[in-house]
Formats: C-alpha cells, sequence, structure tokens
C-alpha cells in the first residue's frame, strides 16, 4: 500500500491528469470526478476528462478542466474501434497519469495504454466505485498499475475477488466539498421558492430520500416506511429527490402507482432530480438511506451527516461504515422496514450528535489521490 499523506500537503510539482469514464449526466462517480477535476485545478495542475458528454461538462470546463469527447461508454465490441484514436490522443496529450473509473473506459485506456512507450507513457490508476461482477470483463480495473478503493468493504471485495495484493490498494473515501456541505440553515430565497413551488412541504417535518430511481436503491421501501412512520407521526412529509434513468421512467409511474395505493399521495412528494441537494438536506429533519443491496459508499450519508442532519440507514456497506464513523445511531437490522420506521421516529426527537471524521472530506481525498499518482511516478519501473 501506498504511503499515507496529510490534506495539508500539496503536490510538488505540474501534473496532467486524464481521468476517463462513460459520461457526465449524473450520479455519485461523476459528481466524484467534476469536483476532483476542479481540485486539481485549484492546486495548479492539468486537468482533462474523456468522456461521451453529459449535462455535466458545461460545469467541468467552466471550472477549468478540459473535456474531451468520445465514446467510450457503449458496452459492446464496438467501442474496441476506439482503441487506436485514444492512443494517439494519450500521446498528443503527454499525460502523467491515466485515471480510470469505470469498465469499459479501462479497457478501451488499457489497450491503448499497453502499447505505448513504457519509458514515457503515462501512469496508471483505476478506482474501484463499486463491487463489480467477478468475470474477466470487470477484472480490468485489476490491470492498473494502482488500484484506490472507496471504502473498506470494496477492499476487502477487491481483495477476495480479484486477488489484487494489498500492497497494490489504497483505501481513499470518496471526499465531498466541505464549501457545498456545511451545517447552517437552507437558504431563505431558496425556502420560499421550494414552499411557492411545494406548499405541502411547508412546517412540516421533512423525512429525506436523495438517490436516483432505481429498484435497488430502495425508494419502494422508503414508501413502506412512510406508511408506517405517518401511523406514529402524522405531521411527517416525505420527499423523493431524484430522477429515472434515461429509458426508465415507468420506475416513477410504479412508484407513484405505489405511493396513491399505501395511502400516501398528500404524505409523499417526488420532485425529481436537483441540483441543489444540500439544501434538502439542510430542510429535513432525518435523511434515509435505503439500498437493498450493501453499497459500495452511499454518498448521500456523509453529505447529510455533513449538513448537521442525522442519517438513518441498514447496517451493511458503505453507508453502514460512514454511520459507524459519524452517526451510529442511525443504524438499523438490514430489511427491516419497522425498526427503520421506529428509528426515523426516536430521531424526530432526539438531540442528535454527529461527527464526521476528516477523512471524509474532498481535501483529504485530492491530497491522498495526488500522492498516489507521485509515488508512481517517482516509481521508473512501468
Amino acid at each position: 500500500m501506498l504511503d499515507a499523506v496529510n490534506e495539508t500537503e500539496a503536490s510538488p510539482r505540474v501534473l496532467k491528469v486524464v481521468q476517463l469514464l462513460p459520461a457526465l449526466n449524473s450520479g455519485g462517480v461523476e459528481r466524484g470526478t467534476v469536483e476532483f477535476a476542479r481540485e486539481l485545478v485549484r492546486l495548479g495542475h492539468q486537468s482533462v476528462v474523456i468522456s461521451h458528454g453529459g449535462r455535466m461538462v458545461e460545469q467541468l470546463e467552466a471550472e477549468g478542466s478540459k473535456h474531451i469527447a468520445m465514446p467510450i461508454h457503449r458496452k459492446s465490441l464496438g467501442s474496441l474501434w476506439q482503441v487506436r484514436p485514444l492512443r494517439r490522443l494519450l500521446e498528443t496529450l503527454q499525460a502523467d497519469v491515466i485515471h480510470v473509473r469505470s469498465r469499459v473506459p479501462a479497457w478501451i485506456a488499457w489497450l491503448a495504454w499497453r502499447k505505448m512507450d513504457p519509458a514515457s507513457r503515462p501512469r496508471l490508476v483505476s478506482t474501484f466505485h463499486g463491487m463489480y461482477s467477478v468475470n474477466a470483463y470487470s477484472a480490468i480495473m485489476a490491470k492498473a498499475e494502482h488500484c484506490i478503493a472507496i471504502s473498506h468493504c470494496v477492499k476487502r471485495y477487491m481483495v477476495d475477488n480479484y486477488q489484487i495484493p494489498e500492497s497494490k490498494i489504497t483505501l481513499i473515501p470518496r471526499g465531498l466539498d466541505a464549501e457545498a456541505f456545511v451545517r447552517q440553515d437552507a437558504d431563505s430565497q431558496w425556502l420560499e421558492a421550494l414552499f411557492s413551488e411545494y406548499p405541502q412541504l411547508s412546517g412540516k417535518p421533512i423525512i429525506l430520500m436523495p438517490g436516483r430511481l432505481s429498484r435497488w436503491k430502495g425508494q419502494e421501501a422508503f414508501l413502506q416506511m412512510m406508511a408506517r412512520l405517518v401511523s406514529l407521526r402524522p405531521d411527517v412529509h416525505g420527499v423523493v429527490v431524484g430522477d429515472a434513468e434515461p429509458g426508465k421512467q415507468h420506475y416513477l409511474e410504479e412508484l407513484l402507482a405505489m405511493r396513491e395505493s399505501l395511502g400516501l399521495t398528500e404524505a409523499v412528494t417526488f420532485v425529481g432530480h436537483r441540483s441543489d441537494i444540500a439544501n434538502f438536506y439542510r430542510l429535513a429533519a432525518v435523511t434515509c438511506h435505503l439500498s437493498n443491496k450493501e453499497e459500495p459508499f452511499g454518498r448521500t450519508v456523509p453529505e447529510s451527516l455533513a449538513c448537521g442532519t442525522p442519517v438513518v440507514a441498514y447496517d451493511r456497506g458503505g453507508a453502514s461504515e460512514s454511520l459507524n464513523a459519524g452517526f451510529r445511531q442511525g443504524l438499523v437490522p438490514a430489511d427491516d422496514v419497522v425498526a427503520f420506521a421506529a428509528r426515523v421516529a426516536d430521531l424526530l426527537e432526539a438531540d442528535n450528535q454527529i461527527s464526521l471524521p476528516p477523512e471524509y472530506y474532498l481535501d483529504h481525498q485530492v491530497a491522498s489521490t495526488l500522492n498516489v499518482y507521485e509515488q508512481l511516478l517517482g516509481n521508473s519501473a512501468h
């Protein structure tokens, strides 16, 4: 394992870092990539992101990074036609580091990188953002020169399933922006606009469910939990923040039908995709995390805790790690909706003490990742 680093340290040289991921639409990996790119620029490094594009490209470029659009997102053999163009691009860019964050881009990047001159090619780093299916396709993430795990459970998965030596793995939790997620009241103008659009939220203890609409994220369990919670606390109101993925809008229709069948039409509001999630955390009385399988990290947990809002989550995966670190009272047995509702009700009356460790913040992630780069670059063996 590479040595740890203090987050106040800066990289001693200017680096050119190329990050690759499928697209820049929404999601934790995308947001994390854009935030890391911004911090690279702020520290004086050169930042390049290669993806198919998306709604976050404008922000990325406005914050000083260069975006290069390439069709590296499709899970098909046709994507291999991008290997040669990417190799030519990388030779032109003369980057110090290639950092891959997803499997299809990792395959394209590795096939391009391995035919480059070992004496001058960039160093190759991967981040395991998930517990990928165990097969030859996913094993590409282990072919990087060094691998980053975003949580202890992901690191264990990497060692157990891909036999990656621990010396080749560095644990770096996904860091949150301390300026974006800070303890303060929700913005008054924001509140006025929100209550104008959704007057049913005004004056209610808000129970927040953030995350894209997906069957494994737990929106169905949230509705079941809310049905029980409303019987205990009729004054609460549930808010679901997030939209369905392209082509899966039918899942939203299913959730709306379920809401009606449970008698929650007046008690739960779906607000769709939002870019103002920090204010929702600040508005909420409790944030809920109900993924129905072990989640690699669970970014909404530390984000909410950083804003001073308690979180209730199932005791498994990355969400469990974050709560054990910052708010153990929020843990409930996995898949126990009854216990979940009872814990939310309890926290509405409690004096909740929250303390999130520094390793969950972006400056620590950036410094630790730069340290990985520097130690690779200091090692002449390619």
